[in-house]
């Protein structure tokens, strides 16, 4: 059996890993007969956002801690991550691979990555094993692979040229798509940055994630 690493980035929306997505991701692994390690860092978010007013709240919050809550407590510190024991590595998205695993919504190109991040995705891409980076996260694809891997976010085009400056070769891709880029094997999907509804998230997700299957 396929084992898939997930990195998850925290617990909603706009602080952490947004919750459809990693969920999504989890379960399709699922359904293409693999199986799942989830890892985070063990870090402090950047911020904690009350979900309901959209306002930051006056706490602190730990990025392992709360993803637990998504993995049902079946989560280790990334730092354990031994790429020898996975096939292929997951990222699903949300403001959390944004602001906790690299800091692209606060920099913009002027970004870095987490280390225990960059070593986990840097070690999967030296490997030449697959990686699917979703939502948001493709971000990261330029902090990781080479200049003009292929990775998308949709088709907003301020954050597309973003990602470009930081040298990915972003191309436009509907929300039910997904864009490969063979040589480096890496796959990514808009899910949220162009979905409406759960619905839209899944139809993408579905795709990354039985492509990645397939490449691992």
């Amino acid at each position: 059996m396929k084992k898939i690493a997930v990195i998850l980035s925290g617990c909603g929306v706009f602080d952490g890993a947004e919750i459809h997505e990693a969920v999504l991701t989890l379960l399709n692994i699922e359904l293409q007969g693999a199986s799942y390690q989830c890892f985070a860092p063990n870090i402090d978010q950047h911020h904690v956002i009350n979900h309901i007013t959209g306002e930051e709240m006056p706490e602190k919050r730990n990025v392992l801690v709360e993803s637990a809550r998504i993995a049902r407590g079946e989560i280790k510190d990334l730092k354990e991550l031994n790429i020898s024991e996975f096939d292929a590595l997951a990222l699903p998205g949300g403001f959390g691979a944004a602001k906790n695993l690299c800091d692209f919504a606060l920099k913009g190109a002027e970004c870095e990555i987490n280390e225990d991040v960059a070593n986990a995705c840097r070690a999967f891409a030296d490997a030449q094993k697959p990686a699917a980076y979703i939502c948001i996260a493709p971000a990261i694809i330029p902090q990781v692979y080479a200049a003009g891997t292929l990775a998308t976010i949709g088709n907003d085009l301020d954050t597309a040229n973003v990602v470009n400056a930081l040298g990915a070769a972003h191309q436009n891709c509907a929300v039910d798509d997904i864009i490969i880029d063979e040589s480096a094997k890496v796959i990514s999907t808009p899910a949220y940055m162009l979905a409406t509804n759960i619905r839209e998230a899944a139809s993408g997700i579905e795709k990354a994630i039985a492509q990645l299957v397939k490449m691992s």
